[in-house]
């Protein structure tokens, strides 16, 4: 094994145990910032695998912007930030069975679908950030504003409907 294969191994680790502990932390904040180390980790994956592209826009996109509109969601709401025995449905062993049963589901479709798959990377692929940065500011950058509009008007109207001080007089 190389260091690069070790690394991305550790990564995997991280990521995983990360995404266990937002599930099971009984703290909406904590769970919010395990999401982080977990997005954080596959980003790094991501780089490990030269995808430089893809690990900016998991930083940017969900360690910024999901993460940050969940916490402005939980401190909009006025959630219980502390420990709170109210987010245990006690449905563990079912919960884990469904897991296990998607997972396992999951990986067999991928595997069976994928098995003999062959991406020719010569060249200038399709996917790569060049092809994809030309793509989002030539053809789709009116579509790509009017989302950007979309989702501050909606989190204005999310501050506006959560305040309660604003009322007549």
């Amino acid at each position: 094994m190389t260091a690069v294969e070790i690394v991305f191994v550790l990564l995997g680790v991280v990521a995983l145990g990360a995404a266990v502990l937002v599930v099971t932390t009984r703290q909406l904040v904590h769970a919010a910032l395990w999401l982080v180390v977990s997005f954080g980790a596959l980003a790094a994956c991501y780089l490990l695998l030269t995808a430089e592209f893809v690990a900016w826009v998991q930083v940017l996109i969900y360690v910024g912007a999901i993460v940050v509109l969940l916490l402005f969601g939980i401190m909009l709401t006025r959630a219980p930030i502390g420990r709170s025995d109210d987010l245990d449905s006690g449905n563990r062993v079912a919960a884990l069975v469904v897991a296990a049963g998607t997972a396992a589901t999951l990986v067999t479709v991928l595997v069976r679908a994928f098995r003999t798959a062959y991406v020719d990377l010569g060249g200038d692929p399709a996917g790569s950030a060049t092809a994809i940065g030309a793509s989002l500011f030539r053809v789709w950058v009116l579509p790509f504003e009017l989302l950007s509009m979309l989702l501050l008007a909606a989190l204005v109207g999310a501050i506006v409907l959560s305040r309660t001080d604003i009322g007549e007089r």
